[in-house]
């Protein structure tokens, strides 16, 4: 019995959160992919303790048209700074299918 490992629940956070943490080049590619299928991409952030709720602060309007990757990061690392040991996530909006098409965690606040 001694080498049965105890279950310890893991908090996950939206699409990918049971993949390895996305590095800066993954973030990047997934904002690339959501700006070609026509998304409009948008940032929220929240405290760890309210991370499960469906209620994030949205930070600014979302960027409706945005087809630049550097200022969508941008937006990111500003809500970074402004918010520190908050979380953020990336969303990408799908006027298509009115809803959200991805959404993801870019930094677990530390």
């Amino acid at each position: 019995m001694s080498d049965i490992q105890n279950f310890k629940p893991v908090q996950k956070y939206e699409t990918f959160s049971y993949l390895p943490e996305m590095n800066a080049d993954q973030v990047r590619r997934q904002i690339e992919y959501t700006i070609a299928q026509g998304w409009n991409p948008a940032v929220e952030y929240s405290e760890k303790e309210h991370a499960m709720s469906n209620y994030w602060y949205m930070w600014k309007l979302p960027m409706f048209g945005e087809q630049s990757v550097e200022a969508v990061l941008s937006e990111i690392e500003q809500c970074r700074r402004a918010n520190p040991g908050m979380m953020v996530r990336f969303l990408a909006y799908d006027n298509y299918a009115q809803s959200q098409g991805t959404a993801f965690v870019v930094d677990r606040g530390r």
